[in-house]
């Protein structure tokens, strides 16, 4: 049972509410053109959040390029140099002992030091 579909819809459609309009009028197909497809609006909505995502990874990789990885550059540069300080004077001077009491707080003030100057 197949009902036609063109006065009732396209009365709604039409600019004028009173009067049903034919379907070869240029007024229906105007409110054609003028309904959103559903192709578009997924396209549309796809792009949107595909630019996001470049945008997001964008802000990302500025974040890893300009604060993580030259503080993490400068925090481990500067473990190593202890410790080649240490093995360093450890050979020169066999007498000489150097040794760290307090691991967490030469971490800890190893961290500040680092984050100074950034």
């Amino acid at each position: 049972m197949s009902t036609p579909v063109s006065e009732p819809i396209l009365s709604l459609l039409s600019d004028s509410p009173g009067s049903p309009a034919s379907p070869t009028s240029s007024s229906s197909s105007d409110s054609y053109d003028s309904l959103p497809s559903s192709l578009d609006s997924t396209d549309s909505s796809s792009s949107d959040a595909e630019r996001e995502w470049k945008e997001s990874l964008q802000q990302i990789e500025l974040l890893l390029t300009m604060v993580l990885i030259p503080y993490l550059g400068k925090y481990f540069g500067r473990r190593c140099a202890y410790w080649g300080w240490a093995r360093w004077m450890h050979w020169m001077y066999p007498a000489v002992q150097v040794v760290v009491t307090d691991q967490a707080a030469f971490k800890g003030i190893g961290a500040v030091e680092a984050a100074t100057s950034l």
